[in-house]
């Protein structure tokens, strides 16, 4: 388990370390001004579009702006720190609904064909179109007379980016219970809630871990796409807007909210993935079922 570890986060380094290659070797060799090769287009590799890595690695231990003292890497663990709450509450929210949705069409087959096609349309909807409408629920939408804030708005927007994986996969998981295990707590006359909790939901593990995980980084996108198209401040998806707004006379800024969102994705990616080693650490290794070869003589 340890030595996995280590070649996960030896195998991220080097992918880092080849990314901040292709950058360099691509700023060096493409045009500064940009342009076209055979119809595709080039990106500027002027300091100002595309500045060097040490650069953009420089500035996150500089002030935010010039009247700040603390390095931009706080303010950005700060905005961070924000985003992270309110996605994990989506997440939360997105589980219990891609779940209880996929409990209800396994048990159900006219609510799976009825609801299915329903809950696929619902990802072809434009989040960023979507968000200001949510968002301005509050202060007008007060269910039992409470007003809904404008943070929880964001973190349903959140969880409707991240339920889609979790609803597929525990549907799909749900179903992937041995035909000839179902038969035996048939002949044991199980209910069958009882065969959900016993049987089909164990045997979905392997299904709504990886949903989840999927689902982790949907809800950072959910939170910070909300943020940026609505303007909310706080989060790290502002930062990104209001340190893109000054990227003409501090390029490698924007970079720093950036580099913020894609850490606080691995983080998020990174708690599922801790969870399923804790919570399934005594589950037994399902062993190969060995190949048949040969004749019976």
């Amino acid at each position: 388990m340890i030595g996995r570890a280590i070649r996960r986060v030896l195998m991220f380094l080097v992918a880092m370390v080849l990314v901040a290659t292709v950058w360099e070797v691509y700023k060096l060799v493409g045009p500064e001004e940009g342009g076209s090769f055979l119809g595709i287009p080039l990106a500027k590799t002027s300091d100002r579009a595309m500045p060097h890595t040490w650069d953009i690695v420089t500035r996150l231990g500089e002030p935010e702006n010039s009247a700040g003292e603390d390095p931009i890497w706080q303010s950005v663990l700060g905005y961070a720190w924000y985003t992270f709450r309110l996605a994990l509450l989506g997440l939360a929210i997105a589980t219990v609904v891609g779940i209880g949705l996929a409990i209800c069409m396994s048990r159900f087959r006219v609510v799976e064909r009825g609801l299915l096609p329903w809950v696929v349309m619902s990802q072809t909807v434009p989040l960023i179109a979507l968000a200001p409408q949510v968002v301005s629920w509050s202060g007008r939408v007060s269910p039992f007379g409470w007003d809904l804030p404008r943070w929880l708005a964001v973190s349903i927007l959140a969880a409707f980016l991240a339920f889609f994986p979790i609803a597929v996969g525990t549907l799909r998981g749900l179903a992937s219970a041995p035909a000839a295990a179902l038969e035996l707590m048939d002949s044991y006359a199980a209910s069958w809630w009882k065969t959900l909790i016993k049987l089909r939901f164990p045997a979905a593990v392997p299904h709504i871990v990886p949903a989840m995980k999927l689902a982790a980084t949907l809800s950072i996108v959910g939170v910070i796409v909300s943020e940026i198209s609505t303007g909310m401040r706080g989060g790290i998806g502002r930062a990104v807007l209001s340190y893109g707004q000054a990227a003409t006379g501090d390029p490698t800024k924007v970079y720093a909210a950036v580099i913020g969102a894609a850490v606080l994705g691995l983080v998020m990616f990174g708690i599922v993935v801790a969870v399923d080693s804790f919570v399934m650490r005594n589950r037994p290794r399902q062993e190969e079922t060995p190949k048949m070869g040969g004749s019976v003589g």
